[in-house]
């Protein structure tokens, strides 16, 4: 097994493996929302698998142990994202709330950045009087425009 170890292990030959990939060290966190959803799905696996139908097998009482085990380093995770010691960002695995709230919260930014109307937040600036004001302007102008247009037919007329 020494020569076997050397040369797919030591010298690389054989096929690649997930940890032959670049950049598989990568750091990612999970949002809150991602979090809650693992533990709910750990308590059904725990609650499945520690009933009295499994009990007797020794894998799934293995399985139990280890994913009970897996849930308090998920709640350890929960609680610092929720005290905010572990920051999330845009490449984290968020879930669709805290998406959507991002996504508000950029909108928002960027409108009060540019001055635009929406705020993101669901109201929105009134420029209504702005816009009528406008709108009489021009149809004071396209009713002047065909007043000389009539005047004009009538003296060629």
């Amino acid at each position: 097994w020494d020569c076997i170890w050397d040369e797919l292990i030591v010298k690389g030959k054989g096929l690649k493996t997930v940890y032959d990939r670049p950049g598989t060290e990568e750091s990612y966190n999970f949002s809150a929302e991602m979090l809650e959803e693992m533990i709910h799905e750990i308590d059904r696996l725990i609650s499945k698998y520690n009933s009295s139908e499994w009990s007797s097998k020794e894998t799934a009482n293995r399985l139990v142990e280890l994913i009970s085990e897996h849930r308090l380093l998920i709640q350890a995770e929960l609680i610092e994202v929720n005290a905010g010691v572990r920051k999330l960002s845009e490449n984290d695995f968020l879930g669709p709330k805290e998406r959507e709230e991002r996504r508000r919260l950029s909108l928002k930014m960027k409108a009060k950045q540019s001055g635009s109307m929406n705020t993101g937040d669901g109201t929105k600036e009134d420029y209504s009087e702005y816009f009528h004001a406008v709108e009489k302007s021009l149809a004071k102008k396209r009713r002047e425009k065909m007043k000389m247009s009539a005047i004009a037919r009538g003296k060629t007329g």
